[in-house]
């Protein structure tokens, strides 16, 4: 068994938007043997050996409490120290360089390019409407990379957004879905990886991605 004093720490950024307990709940579930903390103290985000950054909500009040508590910057460090980063959902959008939710808010800015609107009438291929938000389960079509390991191709997973990314280097994708247009449901460069959709939401498939980040070096 391992000891409380070499267990690694995870930490789980809480910046005031959502409820993070079924983050921690998940995260703990796949690996009991380390310890979960959802912190807003940037000194444990720092002394962590991972760190997680969900989020929920509209990115205008999102971001402005990221920055208001500097995690703008604080994430540019960890990441910049190697440590392995995931993003979730909103965390994953926050990422990015623009997004047009809230008549268009300037993000982190850490992963280039754009996060858009569904839009209003949106359809699928046959012209069929399609509600927006994307809410429920969805196929993603994966790449080769060690958050996958243990996933079958095509897995579904949990979405809730009305945005979607579109990241403008085809070397930072990680995964795709389909929801009347192809977006990109994951990225990942060096040792941040990010996904659109809720892991902690989506049983089987969300639980390995997790145990396999908890578990991952930071290189793909």
């Amino acid at each position: 068994m391992t000891s409380a004093v070499n267990k690694q720490t995870v930490a789980v950024i809480d910046y005031g938007m959502g409820n993070l307990h079924s983050v921690k709940s998940a995260l703990e579930f796949v690996a009991p043997e380390q310890r979960v903390l959802v912190t807003a103290d940037p000194a444990v985000v720092a002394a962590a050996d991972r760190v997680v950054f969900p989020g929920v909500g509209a990115i205008r009040d999102c971001m402005a409490e990221i920055k208001r508590l500097g995690f703008d910057q604080l994430l540019r460090e960890q990441i910049a120290t190697g440590k392995p980063v995931l993003g979730i959902c909103v965390g994953m959008q926050a990422l990015m360089d623009h997004s047009e939710e809230n008549s268009g808010v300037e993000c982190i800015g850490i992963l280039p390019g754009q996060v858009k609107f569904f839009g209003d009438q949106h359809q699928d291929a046959d012209g069929n409407p399609l509600k927006v938000p994307h809410m429920g389960w969805n196929q993603v079509h994966h790449t080769d990379h060690p958050l996958w390991a243990g996933i079958a191709q095509d897995a579904r997973f949990y979405f809730v957004h009305s945005f979607y990314i579109h990241a403008v280097q085809p070397a930072l994708v990680a995964a795709t879905c389909n929801y009347g247009l192809e977006f990109h449901a994951a990225l990942t460069r060096g040792n941040l990886f990010a996904v659109q959709f809720h892991p902690e939401k989506s049983h089987t498939a969300g639980l390995q991605l997790l145990k396999n980040f908890l578990h991952w070096d930071g290189k793909a």
